[in-house]
């Protein structure tokens, strides 16, 4: 297994009223993780090191390569051969006998993701394909739901000493912290959410609620409904495929949770309360 941190200090000039000194400083550290099953190279995803494992079990079922934990043998760090240390920065999936991927459909996915003829419309009915609509909600607390945000960056260690992090946090639906995970990018710390709860073995996520910090964007809620989330938050805005995706697939879907307040762009109206 990597034993990288996901922090490192650096030198740093820091200008104050009272002038300039040297100092140093907490960075998050940002490093390349190649996944690969058997042999094959998948991705390679630049990520903050740490729960590298989940990132990559929940990158294959929110890619709809594997379906649930039982797909996934064994999750191991590997390093070319004459390596003279281990980075931590390849990781092996090795796929149970049973498991049936189709490791082309992801690479389609890719290049037409990454192309410019690719539409909102097809990025939804390609969803649609392998993700189904979400079956009922839960009933959430707006004085929960409010103090959501509180509770996630209370929780969130590595972005009190570096300020550098995105954030997701699983909730169930009294406010419970099940899962937080942090990550330079938003959508690697929601992988590692999913990851979690594929390795533990609870997909689908019913009665949840995922937080992300910052926006909510088309691929935040695709990753959700793929784990069966039915209920997605942010403290910032939506965008607009994020409330189409949301409003097709019977999501609930809120932005700018905070100072009590938030909007509902997709799902039910969340009761006033006291």
């Amino acid at each position: 297994m990597g034993d990288m941190e996901p922090t490192r200090r650096v030198d740093v000039s820091r200008s104050e009223a009272a002038g300039v000194h040297a100092a140093q400083d907490a960075v998050v550290v940002e490093e390349p993780l190649e996944i690969r099953t058997g042999k094959t190279s998948v991705v390679v995803i630049m990520r903050t090191p740490g729960h590298d494992e989940e990132l990559a079990a929940g990158f294959l079922v929110t890619e709809n390569v594997i379906r649930r934990c039982g797909d996934v043998e064994e999750i191991f760090h590997c390093d070319e051969p004459g390596a003279q240390q281990t980075s931590g920065n390849v990781l092996v999936v090795k796929l149970a006998d049973t498991a049936s991927v189709d490791l082309e459909r992801l690479r389609r996915n890719f290049y037409a993701t990454s192309s410019c003829g690719l539409c909102g419309k097809a990025s939804i009915d390609s969803v649609r394909q392998y993700a189904p609509p979400i079956e009922g909600r839960p009933v959430v607390d707006r004085a929960v739901l409010c103090d959501l945000p509180r509770r996630m960056r209370a929780a969130q260690h590595v972005f009190a000493a570096t300020g550098g992090l995105h954030a997701a946090g699983l909730f169930d639906a009294t406010g419970r912290l099940l899962c937080l995970r942090e990550d330079v990018g938003r959508h690697n710390a929601v992988d590692k959410v999913v990851g979690w709860a594929v390795l533990e073995d609870r997909l689908p996520l019913r009665e949840t609620i995922l937080l992300v910090s910052g926006r909510a964007s088309f691929e935040i809620v695709q990753k959700a409904l793929v784990a069966g989330v039915p209920v997605v938050g942010a403290v910032s805005a939506a965008t607009s495929l994020a409330v189409d995706l949301a409003r097709e697939s019977n999501m609930t879907l809120m932005g700018f949770i905070r100072d009590e307040r938030f909007v509902v762009y997709a799902g039910p109206d969340i009761p006033a309360g006291p």
